[in-house]
């Protein structure tokens, strides 16, 4: 699965939808990279592209996450 890793990106590079509770990230192809923050909190570090077969791995902390959403804001990785 390494091969297919477009990049590694950091959390704090991502975009969170809070409604959605997820977060996104542009890929190339004009779509977006997505990662549920409940995949995130099970340990899943894989966003995918749902147009195209490009994935990602999101680098970030799991200690991390437990603060969040309390930090999404202040943090600047909320919008929305």
């Amino acid at each position: 699965m390494a091969d297919s890793i477009y990049d590694e990106i950091e959390i704090e590079d991502m975009t969170f939808d809070k409604d959605r509770n997820l977060y996104t990230y542009p890929c190339p192809c004009g779509d977006r990279f997505e990662i549920l923050l409940d995949d995130l909190r099970e340990g899943e570090e894989i966003a995918v592209c749902p147009s195209c077969s490009l994935m990602i791995r999101v680098i970030f902390e799991a200690v991390s996450l437990v603060f969040f959403p309390r930090c999404a804001v202040s943090c600047g990785v909320y919008e929305g």
